[in-house]
């Protein structure tokens, strides 16, 4: 018979051992843990859209259907994940003079929908608003109602401040909990009051992880009428109005000059910056629509929820080069006509 006294011993390795099976079985904080858990060196992720010639998502590739170049050099994928994953979105919206009236309206109803139906309750998301000068109005949460009651206290005043609200989101979506993190810009101008540039915000942009989506409204013919919409609040300095507007008894009011900061753009109209929103989202992966009307926001921002659910997650081992140089990402799809577009490359900051 066993001495009464082995009876301590022999309780103390079978709790260690449930411990240790626990510590194994325990599931991780978020999907950034376990993507680290997974990978035994560190890894260059890769969140990649396929779609086919119409436009249409492809979401039912394998991981042997993919190859991946580093500066020409083809990569091992040593992750890959075609599943839905938690996102941390941020979200800066243009509330310019400019927005007022069917814009923003419009742009409250599809980000209703879009933060309310469209993203998973998991996804985190934070709100800026830029006119003058960026704001951030809501932090990182996923509290949907006090994030859309406080939507729905803002009003359009004032210029547009895109590239400084840009420069101040990415930061704040790097510190997004999840793995896949991106910025979603709504802007139906073009920048007028920014002391940053394209150049400084795409170089931001290029040392992050972080996937830049715009949605230009390119309505020329939409414009605000003096006195609609909520009383605007009192501005200091008066704002740039983005063109003329009618005076009683006929005639047009003479354009208001408005001191910018230093980096505010000169000799610039005010219609959406197509080329100016690419050069921000394109290399990160993301994309810019434009939308001819207020009311094609919301399938705009419907296509973009849907992207977010539809991405491949592929991952292959860093390089080791901490040169501080961009090095070109191109992946491909084996065999196959679909268009793939993903991050065109990353900074190996040293």
């Amino acid at each position: 018979m066993t001495p009464p006294r082995s009876l301590p011993v022999f309780a103390a390795v079978a709790f260690a051992a449930a411990t240790v099976t626990a510590q194994q079985q325990a599931p991780p904080k978020d999907d950034r843990q376990s993507f680290r858990f997974r990978s035994a060196v560190e890894l260059i992720n890769v969140t990649t859209t396929v779609t086919d010639s119409n436009g249409r998502f492809v979401s039912d590739l394998r991981q042997e259907d993919f190859r991946v170049f580093e500066d020409g050099q083809e990569q091992p994928i040593t992750h890959f994940s075609n599943e839905r994953v938690p996102v941390s979105l941020g979200i800066a919206l243009d509330t310019s003079l400019s927005m007022n009236g069917e814009k923003m309206s419009a742009a409250r109803d599809a980000l209703r929908r879009f933060l309310g139906d469209l993203l998973d309750p998991a996804d985190e998301v934070f709100l800026y608003r830029f006119s003058n000068v960026p704001e951030l109005v809501e932090g990182w949460t996923t509290n949907r109602d006090r994030l859309l009651s406080r939507l729905s206290r803002i009003w359009p005043e004032g210029g547009t401040a895109m590239y400084d609200a840009v420069a101040d989101a990415v930061p704040l979506a790097k510190s997004g909990r999840h793995r896949k993190k991106a910025l979603l810009i709504i802007s139906d101008g073009n920048d007028t009051n920014s002391a940053t540039t394209v150049p400084e915000v795409k170089r931001q942009i290029r040392e992050s992880e972080v996937m830049v989506y715009a949605i230009g409204i390119d309505s020329q013919g939409d414009t605000a009428t003096w006195g609609q919409g909520a009383p605007r609040a009192p501005r200091q300095p008066p704002p740039r109005f983005p063109f003329p507007l009618p005076m009683p008894g006929g005639g047009g009011r003479p354009p208001v000059t408005t001191p910018r900061t230093p980096g505010a753009r000169r000799g610039m109209d005010d219609r959406v910056n197509a080329f100016a929103l690419r050069e921000l989202t394109d290399d990160s992966g993301g994309r810019t629509e434009i939308v001819r009307y207020p009311r094609d926001l919301d399938p705009a921002t419907e296509n973009i929820a849907d992207e977010l659910s539809k991405q491949y997650s592929l991952g292959y081992p860093a390089t080791g080069k901490a040169d501080g140089r961009w090095h070109s990402i191109v992946v491909e799809v084996r065999g196959s006509a679909y268009r793939v577009r993903a991050r065109r490359g990353y900074v190996a900051t040293p």
